[in-house]
């Protein structure tokens, strides 16, 4: 399930982005932070258990978290198999949004999808959230199907979602725009 409690756009003119926000892998002493934006973005959060299992499994899960100093502001997880991959969830905690970091997530676990061989990547996506999809859409995500009551908690549907062809020219050349644009708005990670 991905969690889709992205709100991550371009600031707008005279916002400020936050800088020195590092995407690195995640560990385990990383998910302190991740519970606590969990618990905050998600109405059937994940279990720390949970989490850790996904650790545990790194030659099919691909975790990272972005850091602000030593805070975590937010996380993005891939699961792989059998050449496709899956986002199982992407949050940014509600004081950091719209400051791009689930762009700069996104990309790095693009990249991951890519340098695994991974045919395509998909991702579900309440069917209300327009912020997410649109991020996704940057990515090269397209409809693919809607799973009917997805979120029951809060009955909604979810828009399914699919990236394909991440080994050609033009995946390549989009991942690149977008870093291209990341890199200019930002400094780089001590």
């Amino acid at each position: 399930m991905t969690d889709v409690s992205v709100h991550d756009r371009v600031p707008a003119s005279g916002a400020q982005a936050v800088t020195q926000v590092c995407v690195v892998p995640m560990r385990r002493r990383h998910l302190r932070g991740v519970m606590a934006i969990e618990q905050r973005t998600n109405p059937r959060p994940w279990s720390l258990g949970l989490f850790m299992g996904e650790l545990r499994m790194p030659t099919s899960r691909h975790y990272v978290v972005a850091l602000h100093g030593h805070e975590g502001v937010g996380y993005c997880g891939l699961m792989g198999t059998a050449g496709e991959g899956h986002i199982t969830n992407v949050a940014v905690h509600p004081d950091h949004r719209r400051m791009a970091i689930a762009t700069r997530m996104m990309s790095s676990t693009m990249h991951h999808a890519v340098s695994s061989r991974l045919d395509g990547v998909t991702l579900e996506v309440r069917m209300s959230n327009r912020g997410a999809q649109e991020l996704y859409r940057r990515f090269g995500f397209v409809p693919g199907g809607v799973r009917r009551n997805y979120y029951r908690e809060v009955n909604e549907d979810a828009l399914i979602m699919w990236a394909h062809d991440l080994d050609s020219d033009e995946f390549a050349r989009r991942l690149a725009e977008l870093d291209a644009g990341l890199a200019r708005r930002e400094s780089t990670c001590p």
